[in-house]
């Protein structure tokens, strides 16, 4: 990790960056960081659910929206994120 401490990451960090990357039309960030309470990787970094909705998607397949996504979150992933659930639909 960059020496942030883990869980350091929030879904308002998780939104913002999107909004800026993406400029999405909805976009929905949810910390599930608790769901995973005592699993291994909760040490290492946050649980989250990304629900993203943009015409940057337009034309993308399944996989390039989800790269999309995470190119979006590279500097932000070795920061505290552990997981990442994302639902990323077109217009």
């Amino acid at each position: 990790m960059s020496g942030a401490p883990a869980g350091g990451v929030t879904a308002a960090l998780v939104e913002s960056t999107l909004r800026e990357a993406l400029s999405p039309e909805a976009i929905e960030v949810t910390d599930d960081s608790h769901l995973h309470a005592g699993h291994a990787g909760a040490r290492e970094g946050r649980h989250f659910s990304v629900h993203i909705r943009g015409s940057c998607f337009n034309g993308l397949s399944h996989v390039q929206r989800h790269r999309l996504v995470y190119d979006a979150l590279r500097h932000v992933i070795p920061q505290g994120i552990h997981a990442l659930a994302i639902k990323a639909e077109a217009l």
